[in-house]
């Protein structure tokens, strides 16, 4: 039985940064999920200038800003809010995170949506920190595995719908104002029902509404954005979802002319879309350090910061998933604790630290049972190319 982590029940923020083993984690929701590329710099900037240098892009499509100390924290604030990467109002970092469908285009539903929903923000329940919103309006949901308590997503008939976490079906509704209205609404109703002790939607036992039924089936779910060219510009990785502030700059400067990065739209599959103008025959530069081909080994592996980062994790998690990242056909997640931080989903091998060694668990999530204990690091290898090698 592995030993429960500690929940803090929240998440962190700008305004609320989280201690952690390096200092003051400070995360940074970008607005409609996209940075332009003056404020992409100034992010960069902000991490070198107030932090250790490194930025993290996490599983809710946002940033973080590592190393902070109580001391650089108020002239990151200024500086923040100065470039607009948060808001100079705190209070509008209690409301709900909104996490947006990428490639997203001016004018599609998903920006429409997130935006009449961001002026009507004041009208949403008050709910627990955890809980998150999810705007994938396409014409094929692609943040169904992302973390989110209510969905709008397009349905199999091609309107609209609302979705509760933890239903496979939503509710129908006419058009975006609708949507929106029903949002809102289901939010009052998960609190007046108990939401609040059940923190999470999918945890949330009280059967819905009468004025909600899930009766509607949402489109089939769409693929992720694949890494290397797409029509707005680039996609590339962030090695376990981590890069320095000099990696990302070199990522934004035009090193071929006349190549002009005009935005960065973030995902929660560790993944960056650099929207540019290309011409004919026109690349963009490779940066060493960042993924760019979808047959990289390291996306197979998800791995959290682990110690020193964390301050829960007994073991560093990143430079084994680095020596890991040579397996291929399996699914590898490896964990500084037992929270499981960097995936919820089951892996294939999963490798948990406590006390400073790694439990080994098979086909199952962090807080699974483990089916090898006390492990060093030496052993936890070699238990993982074992099994990999069998299956």
């Amino acid at each position: 039985m592995l030993p429960s982590p500690r929940i803090k029940g929240w998440c962190p923020g700008a305004w609320r940064p989280m201690a952690t083993g390096d200092g003051l984690l400070v995360r940074i929701r970008p607005p409609m999920g996209e940075l332009s590329r003056q404020q992409m710099l100034a992010l960069c900037e902000a991490a070198e200038a107030f932090g250790s240098g490194l930025i993290e892009l996490t599983s809710r499509a946002n940033f973080q800003l590592r190393g902070v100390t109580d001391t650089t924290w108020p002239s990151l604030m200024a500086f923040l809010v100065e470039h607009q990467l948060v808001s100079a109002d705190p209070e509008a970092e209690r409301q709900p995170q909104l996490m947006l469908a990428p490639h997203w285009q001016a004018g599609d539903d998903s920006p429409t949506i997130a935006s009449r929903l961001q002026t009507r923000g004041s009208e949403l329940a008050a709910m627990p920190g955890k809980v998150g919103i999810a705007i994938d309006a396409g014409k094929a949901p692609v943040l169904c595995d992302s973390a989110a308590d209510f969905r709008i997503e397009r349905s199999t008939e091609g309107g609209l719908l609302v979705r509760a976490d933890g239903h496979t079906l939503g509710t129908a509704v006419s058009d975006i104002e609708a949507a929106v209205e029903q949002l809102i609404r289901l939010t009052h109703w998960f609190v007046e029902s108990g939401g609040w002790d059940s923190g999470r939607m999918r945890r949330h036992t009280a059967p819905l509404p009468e004025w909600a039924p899930a009766d509607t089936a949402p489109a089939a779910s769409g693929a992720k954005l694949a890494l290397g060219s797409h029509p707005a510009g680039q996609v590339v990785g962030l090695p376990f979802g981590r890069a320095t502030a000099s990696m990302l700059r070199e990522m934004l400067r035009e090193l071929v002319a006349p190549t002009s990065v005009t935005a960065v739209q973030v995902t929660p599959w560790r993944r960056l879309l650099v929207k540019q103008k290309l011409v004919q025959g026109d690349t963009a530069p490779a940066v060493d350090g960042l993924i760019r081909h979808n047959s990289d080994p390291r996306l197979s592996i998800d791995a959290c910061p682990g110690a020193p980062y964390c301050e829960q994790a007994s073991v560093a998690t990143q430079p084994l998933a680095e020596r890991l990242s040579g397996l291929k056909n399996s699914s590898v997640h490896i964990s500084g604790c037992a929270k499981g931080c960097a995936r919820r989903s089951p892996a294939n091998v999963c490798l948990v630290g406590e006390g400073g060694r790694f439990n080994l668990i098979v086909n199952g999530a962090a807080d699974s049972s483990p089916v090898r204990t006390d492990l060093t690091e030496s052993e936890a290898l070699d238990f993982v190319r074992k099994l990999i090698e069998i299956s």
